[in-house]
């Protein structure tokens, strides 16, 4: 029974030394002072604003990309034990004690690292040479601005290493599906392909593009597979079902779980959340939750309401009258109705507060049981502290002539009666019987009398705020096109309570209480996920000229760079600058390939085939790959209206970087036929290998930030004019 303990259990292992060896020198080259310079490095300013809300569990929007990328690096701070008190409010300022740098830093330069074998194992797996991938993956070991990139809170190198993980996946699986359908390293590849592009587009947007380029390459295997007859359609179908889970359904499951995690450990409220709509806000810890809590659901006849405009952008407000009028004429000699202002306020008020009326009745207050008001009903909306009605009239509004304007009537005893009826329309409603419910509906306000629609104008008008007159409020007025349902026409309950005194100075001082009943609004996930999604895609900040943006064109020939930080008192300062052999290296072998690509398909379309076949579809396969990941991850940026950065171009790069080895083997196999001419092309190579080291050597000051340099030095490495290369003046 125990004889297997006869003998020794013995266990073998193939090592690949090549990949062990890259493995171990991007590890050196990425993590080597990981802790210098501790001070923030030019985008930690704004990375590490959100670690430290993460670490305090405050929400917030970020409309840069979605929130994977955020909690690796705020698992960073948390694996190092950051409490999030830090005020990153300045490049260059040092880091005090409570902030784990080399922890922060940690996961963008493992990420940075991990990308020098994947390098060579696409090479490999693209059935290149090892000399080729070997090649590969030191030219990306030795990119200069590869490892700037990797050394700080940034990410960039964890977009680059799912991109390239992502990639070395598909391949994998590829080269499987043939001999080895369906077993379990197939299904293991062909699944963490899914997987990594989920994470690719879950750190940034970017992503997308080779996630794209993925899809069509599997679709156009899969179109491949289709004319195999030698698989049934049984077959052909549970590769579909297959290649559907991994590379469509997973992704999505696993981009709605970043926003769960995101949702669920962002949970406090906190600046960000103003944006939101109030029923998001309500779902938050503190804030406007302290303020909605135990509010009436249903509004009724008799409530008293502040309503908040749905549109939120670029600030929040309120529905707001306060005693001030119209003044009779403007600057411009046109007249008003000299009736009471009504704006929109950017600031809770207790001018804010509206009672809805109903109009066949005299009582302000909400009878016992309540009567609920539902979409399509008639309304009056009665100022709380002035007792005056929500009014509009064929009267031209202020700052939007061609608008009404919107007032509380005042009866000045002249001919201009109160046109004060309003149909509550729920734009959100799943019936036409819904109930107009607290913060969740969204509703329009359509006066009866003339169909204008209640617009909050100045929200989406440049300098439609009111003069000195209007306190600088936001304008308000009565839209006579009312098609569709802009946001700006949009208002939800926000603060909500049944009313009980029909007396006014009662009324007053009811209007300042907290309410007293308690129900629950809590959002579903998914509605949560919809608005924040639509936050993120919509809500853009303006973009201003910086110092250091470039445009595409410019990446190319890196006729730019960025300086990322500046000792402030010696000459030591990081910089954003690409090792200048391999990126002309890397433009050359594009425009090879283009050319040989261009001239092999004429001479093909005659019949004259001047390569192997297997050889043309190894060529024609790199290209997809390597050719095709530098080209969506570059061209797009053209159509890009934000400003862009030089390591926008980093993942584009990645791809035009692996491309260089591809040409060089297919120049020596096919085109070097003689030994004289494979001797010389070697001695080449190195050459101008060296050449890349070299320039590696040279640059490391700038990369690393240290040693210092002198003034001198500093002016003999602006090898071009448009580099911003900085010299401090004695």
């Amino acid at each position: 029974m125990l004889g297997f303990l006869k003998e020794p259990v013995v266990v073998t292992a193939e090592i690949n030394v090549n990949l062990v060896a890259l493995t171990v020198m991007g590890l050196i080259t990425r993590l080597w002072g990981l802790c210098y310079p501790r001070a923030v490095v030019f985008d930690e300013v704004y990375y590490g604003q959100f670690v430290s809300l993460y670490m305090k569990r405050i929400f917030f929007v970020d409309d840069s990309g979605p929130p994977f990328g955020h909690m690796l690096l705020a698992l960073g701070g948390y694996l190092g034990g950051f409490d999030g008190n830090f005020l990153w409010n300045r490049i260059g300022a040092e880091y005090t004690m409570n902030v784990p740098v080399w922890s922060l830093r940690l996961l963008p330069a493992l990420a940075g690292a991990l990308c020098v074998p994947l390098a060579y194992q696409i090479l490999v797996e693209l059935h290149f040479s090892h000399r080729a991938a070997l090649g590969a993956a030191l030219l990306i070991l030795l990119e200069n601005s590869l490892i700037t990139q990797s050394r700080f809170m940034l990410l960039e190198s964890i977009l680059i290493f799912f991109i390239l993980l992502a990639v070395l996946s598909y391949l994998k699986f590829y080269n499987l599906h043939r001999h080895r359908s369906f077993s379990g390293s197939w299904w293991f590849w062909l699944l963490l392909t899914g997987v990594a592009c989920s994470c690719a587009v879950g750190v940034k947007y970017m992503g997308l593009f080779t996630y794209m380029l993925l899809l069509a390459i599997a679709g156009l295997h899969f179109w491949h597979m289709i004319g195999d007859q030698t698989l049934s359609n049984v077959s052909l179908l549970c590769h579909f079902l297959a290649r559907g889970l991994a590379l469509i359904l997973i992704p999505v499951v696993m981009y709605l779980s970043f926003f769960y995690v995101h949702l669920a450990l962002l949970y406090r409220s906190g600046p960000h959340d103003q944006i939101m709509t109030s029923a998001f806000q309500a779902s938050l810890e503190g804030g406007l939750a302290r303020i909605t809590q135990g509010q009436p659901l249903e509004v009724a006849y008799g409530s008293q309401i502040t309503l908040r405009n749905v549109l939120g952008k670029p600030m929040q407000c309120w529905l707001h009258s306060h005693t001030n009028t119209y003044p009779i004429r403007y600057e411009n000699g046109r007249g008003s109705s000299h009736q009471q202002q009504v704006t929109c306020y950017p600031f809770k008020d207790v001018n804010n507060w509206w009672i809805v009326k109903d109009p066949g009745m005299q009582q302000l207050v909400v009878s016992n049981p309540p009567r609920p008001i539902r979409h399509g009903h008639i309304v009056q909306l009665v100022h709380g502290i002035t007792t005056r009605y929500l009014n509009t009239h064929d009267v031209a509004a202020p700052l939007s002539p061609h608008s009404q304007e919107v007032s509380c009537y005042i009866d000045y005893n002249i001919s201009m009666p109160a046109q004060n009826l309003w149909r509550v329309e729920i734009v959100n409603r799943e019936s036409d019987t819904d109930v107009w419910k607290t913060i969740l509906s969204e509703v329009r306000f359509v006066h009866v009398n003339t169909s204008a629609v209640l617009k909050a104008s100045g929200l989406i008008l440049i300098g439609a705020s009111l003069p000195e007159w209007g306190y600088r409020q936001l304008e308000v007025v009565g839209e006579k096109l009312s098609k569709g349902y802009h946001q700006s026409m949009l208002w939800n309950v926000e603060e909500h309570r049944y009313g009980k005194s029909q007396e006014q100075k009662e009324r007053e001082v009811e209007l300042h209480s907290p309410t007293q009943m308690d129900i629950s609004k809590n959002l579903s996930f998914m509605a949560k996920f919809t608005e924040l999604q639509w936050k993120i895609l919509t809500l853009k900040n303006e973009d201003t000229e910086h110092k250091y943006s470039s445009s595409a064109l410019d990446w190319i020939t890196m006729d730019t760079n960025i300086a990322y930080w500046l000792h402030p008192t010696s000459g030591a300062q990081i910089h954003l600058l690409g090792n200048v052999v391999t990126w002309a290296s890397a433009n050359v072998a594009a425009l090879v390939y283009m050319c040989l690509s261009l001239w092999y398909l004429i001479r093909r379309r005659r019949r004259i085939y001047d390569i192997p076949e297997d050889s043309w579809q190894l060529w024609v396969a790199a290209g997809g790959v390597c050719g095709g990941g530098w080209a969506v991850n570059y061209l797009p940026f053209f159509l890009m209206e934000k400003t862009l950065f030089l390591y926008h171009y980093l993942p584009a790069l990645t791809f035009q970087i692996l491309l260089i080895p591809v040409v060089l083997q297919h120049l020596g196999d096919h085109l070097c036929r003689s030994v004289l001419l494979k001797s010389m092309f070697s001695a080449l190579i190195v050459a101008w290998f060296s050449s890349v080291y070299f320039v590696y050597c040279t640059f490391s000051p700038v990369t690393y930030g240290q040693p210092a340099l002198s003034a001198a030095e500093l002016k003999d490495l602006r090898w071009k004019d448009s580099w911003n290369i900085l010299i401090r003046k004695q």
